[in-house]
């Protein structure tokens, strides 16, 4: 009989102990409930490597792409994970390879940018952080002044409805002077890659082109062009959008960690760019080898040195410049109406400044 009540305690106190976590997770003063607790410890899992697979463009107004890529900056920030990249020409190509799911993140200008987000209906992708501001001009022929001699002429952009097609058509506009987008109007536009506008600049075969660097210093430097207008001087406080860096909503969604630590990257890449002195040097000097081993040759010393100083190096993704230009590009019908409410991501990058103490950035 004692052994039996024995054993029935024994029986006992083992299912109590085996209900003792179940009873810690229901109860407690905190009010936390079960569903709380098991979320808090997957969050706590750490994240499984991944390779992140980076885009972007063969030209410096992409510096911190090409500075963090040719100074380590993405893989040391983001070890474990690691880092492939692959360079793009258009930000058509770009997109698409961002669709495909072939690329997780993609330096692209403002208008790759909002196209994408507007052809997947806000699904694809999230601008997560800023990179360069400014670096953009309309440079002419010596003998154009003014808006007025340009009747009659034929100009050039790099893509039709990219950035600068946009900024190009949209200043024709405010001077009276239409366009159209099968090259008709009062001034014609060709579309064409930035080396044949070269090309074509010094064959005078156009009258001038809107471009970005370092295309529009070598058309002043290499082809005896001038800056009719510098596209700082049509923002307030000559703050626009140039490039920025875009991730794939689902690359997001499932690899935070990856995302914080390419941020870290970018944050890093873009204080090289943006310092001072020797720093600004080297980095200058590591974002011409990396073009130097993209496509062959490096630039010269001075167009790198005078493209540079017309560009600003950010994380601050300027949104309202980028609201502008989509609004530029419906009123031209290269672009129907959007809602870009969506179109932002910047609690990762607010988390990565504010970890380094430094000032968060709004949309």
């Amino acid at each position: 009989m004692a052994a039996s009540r024995s054993k029935a305690v024994v029986v006992v106190i083992v299912a109590i102990l085996a209900m003792a976590p179940g009873l810690a997770a229901c109860g407690g003063g905190d009010g936390g409930g079960s569903a709380a607790t098991e979320g808090a410890t997957t969050s706590n899992r750490p994240e499984p490597a991944v390779t992140v697979r980076l885009g972007y463009f063969p030209t410096v107004t992409h510096a911190p792409a090409l500075v963090g890529v040719q100074e380590g900056l993405f893989e040391d920030a983001l070890a474990p994970h690691k880092l492939t990249t692959r360079t793009f020409n258009a930000g058509p190509e770009a997109v698409q390879a961002v669709f495909s799911g072939a690329l997780d993140a993609a330096y692209l200008g403002p208008n790759p940018a909002i196209n994408a987000y507007a052809k997947s209906k806000g699904a694809a992708i999230r601008i997560v952080a800023g990179a360069t501001s400014g670096g953009a001009a309309f440079v002419v022929a010596p003998s154009i002044s003014t808006a007025a001699g340009l009747k009659g002429k034929t100009v050039a952009s790099p893509q039709l409805g990219n950035t600068q097609d946009v900024a190009l058509r949209a200043w024709l506009k405010t001077q009276g002077l239409a366009t159209t987008t099968s090259g008709g109007g009062d001034v014609k536009i060709v579309p064409q890659a930035n080396a044949d506008i070269l090309t074509a600049f010094k064959a005078k075969r156009i009258a001038g082109a809107w471009v970005a660097e370092p295309w529009a210093t070598r058309l002043v430097q290499e082809a005896g062009g001038k800056v009719l207008v510098d596209e700082t001087d049509l923002w307030p406080g000559g703050r626009f959008v140039t490039a920025h860096l875009v991730v794939r909503t689902d690359f997001a969604k499932h690899h935070p960690g990856a995302l914080r630590a390419l941020l870290q990257g970018h944050v890093d890449a873009v204080e090289r760019a943006a310092s001072g002195d020797a720093s600004a040097k080297s980095a200058k000097a590591a974002a011409n080898d990396r073009l130097a081993s993209l496509t062959g040759k490096p630039l010269s010393q001075d167009v790198l040195d005078a493209s540079w100083a017309n560009l600003t190096f950010t994380a601050d993704p300027i949104a309202s410049s980028l609201r502008t230009s989509a609004q530029h590009a419906q009123g031209l019908g290269l672009l129907e109406a959007v809602d870009l409410g969506g179109i932002y991501d910047l609690g990762p990058l607010n988390s990565v400044l504010q970890a380094a103490g430094k000032e968060e950035v709004k949309e």
